[in-house]
């Protein structure tokens, strides 16, 4: 496994030195947000010399770019923001190549207007349910048309909100490009500590061929995001579920600050060295 962390954990909006930094810190990918680019995180329109800045900076600092993020509401109530969301979604994936990038990564959504991390009653709904999955229909197409795979975070706050939803997705649109982000404080929020390696287990069992990318934050016992390993997260058994799973991808931290990211970055070497 490779041992990478979100680009927007460090300040600025030039690819040279937010990738820099990402080396500097002895990360050797980035899961990339345009917002580093200086055209906030959902261009609806990006050029070829933007896009070609991100893979010579990427070849500069030795960085890999394991996937670049496209994330909206997918199932918020407002028809002409999800259709902006749709835009840049279709931007980013049309230059993902150039960027260096397989995956682009997309949430569920939520019902919530205001918040698509803020859990509303009507997400569990069979028809926010098909709502998405309309969503998802239009956004295969442009994966087809541009041969990028779509990554999916399973989110208590969203329409897709754990393993088995995940797993439902996938069958929902069997032998897509749809595959799964794996987050492990997403799981684990609200589950007492006797369940978590249960929880982790159905995770890797439903969804194991399908993960693409596997991140790394953690999460206090008063549920608030720290960087790992302060929180509650079994590490040496979500890695350990993480390889005999199969998975051999990139561990993308993220849920701390600049400054926390190399202890992130040498916990992680010394937890894969020991699997």
């Amino acid at each position: 496994m490779k041992i990478g962390v979100f680009a927007k954990t460090f300040p600025g909006t030039e690819p040279a030195a937010v990738l820099a930094a990402s080396r500097d810190a002895r990360f050797q990918s980035v899961q990339y947000n345009m917002a580093c680019s200086g055209s906030g995180p959902l261009p609806e329109a990006i050029s070829a010399d933007a896009a070609n800045a991100i893979a010579k900076a990427a070849r500069a600092a030795g960085i890999e770019i394991a996937a670049i993020s496209a994330t909206y509401n997918m199932t918020g109530p407002d028809p002409l923001k999800r259709a902006a969301g749709r835009r840049a979604f279709a931007a980013i994936a049309g230059r993902a190549a150039t960027m260096g990038a397989k995956l682009v990564t997309v949430c569920s959504g939520s019902l919530d207007a205001a918040d698509q991390w803020r859990r509303h009653p009507d997400n569990d709904t069979a028809a926010s349910w098909d709502d998405m999955c309309r969503e998802f229909a239009l956004l295969l197409d442009l994966a087809e048309a541009h041969d990028i795979l779509i990554g999916v975070e399973p989110e208590h706050a969203n329409v897709v909100s754990s393993a088995s939803k995940a797993r439902e997705l996938l069958d929902t649109f069997s032998g897509s490009r749809i595959r799964i982000v794996l987050d492990p404080a997403n799981l684990l929020e609200g589950i007492e500590a006797g369940r978590q390696r249960r929880v982790l287990d159905e995770a890797f069992d439903l969804l194991g061929p399908y993960l693409a990318l596997a991140h790394v934050k953690d999460r206090g016992a008063d549920g608030a995001v720290v960087a790992a390993p302060k929180g509650i997260v079994d590490w040496p058994y979500y890695l350990g579920g993480l390889k005999a799973a199969g998975f051999d991808g990139h561990l993308i931290a993220h849920g701390m600050s600049a400054a926390e990211a190399p202890a992130v970055a040498q916990f992680l070497r010394r937890a894969l060295a020991a699997l």
